[in-house]
């Protein structure tokens, strides 16, 4: 599914949990999506608002899309760099978070410098802010409700302004974001030979691009790309798992197998058992 947007701001769009590990023993919050307002839409992919109230702690997993983050709570304001394996963070209590995924572009954008320097880590976001009234306007704007729509886009709004002034996007950012989007269209492409040939680039200048843009190797994108095909296809329960792991363009299903476990800590067959019984089964891309 992909996000909508509107010409005045942003709209909710529909859930997007490729990402997400989620699974019966490891529920979700509620989290509210929208859309970038159209202006900010080669600099944002979506913003995502979690509300939370809980009487035991839990651990939300996720394997993050190749974009950076901007991530203020009620309790912390960050700007992170993408992890190259599973990111995780527990949630406690009574809070919320409004989360910023960027484009492939942003990073190097908000942050000033090549994202490779914040790759597996964070930076407090007054670093990068200069305006207090940024973070404080989104924490205002969530303290009454935190579950009403208003808030949220009071919220974003606050974002979206100092957002607005990293723009224009430039035209190495463009590339990139153009080959992100690609790369989720064309499951069928598994090497970087091919991914130079459709971004116009040697693989080694698309070695520089993507590792100044997402922090990380033109062969970590395949993967990741990967396995997020692969936790969409374990949550719709399509096929066996020798099945997902051909249509996925592994050789075998230990060689999935070893992919999804090195990165997840679990094996694809230990993911699908935890998913719910009742889910529906769904075309191969639906």
């Amino acid at each position: 599914m992909t996000s909508r947007t509107g010409a005045s701001g942003p709209h909710p769009v529909d859930p997007i949990d490729r990402a997400h590990l989620t699974s019966v023993s490891r529920p979700s919050p509620p989290i509210h999506r929208y859309g970038p307002s159209e202006r900010l839409v080669g600099l944002v992919e979506r913003y995502w608002i979690p509300v939370w109230s809980l009487a035991e702690p839990s651990t939300q997993s996720t394997l993050q899309h190749p974009v950076c983050l901007v991530v203020v709570s009620n309790t912390y304001a960050r700007f992170y760099g993408v992890s190259r394996g599973r990111s995780s963070v527990t949630l406690e209590g009574d809070g919320w978070a409004v989360g910023t995924m960027l484009s492939p572009a942003a990073g190097r954008l908000v942050l000033g410098r090549s994202v490779a320097e914040v790759t597996d880590t964070w930076v407090e976001l007054a670093d990068l802010v200069t305006d207090p009234a940024v973070v404080a306007g989104v924490r205002a704007a969530m303290e009454d409700d935190p579950h009403d729509p208003a808030a949220h886009l009071a919220a974003i709004a606050h974002l979206e302004t100092w957002l607005t002034t990293h723009l224009p996007v430039d035209a190495s950012g463009l590339l990139v974001n153009r080959l992100v989007a690609w790369l989720g269209d064309h499951p069928e492409v598994t090497r970087v030979d091919d991914l130079a040939r459709e971004a116009g680039l040697s693989e080694r200048s698309l070695q520089r691009l993507v590792e100044q843009r997402i922090g990380l190797s033109p062969k970590w994108l395949l993967q990741r790309r990967r396995l997020h095909d692969a936790v969409e296809a374990l949550k719709a329960g399509r096929g066996t798992l020798a099945e997902v792991a051909a249509d996925l363009g592994y050789a075998d299903q230990a060689h999935f197998t070893h992919d999804f476990r090195t990165v997840t800590g679990m094996t694809p067959g230990e993911y699908l058992k935890d998913q719910p019984r009742d889910q529906p089964v769904r075309s191969p891309r639906g």
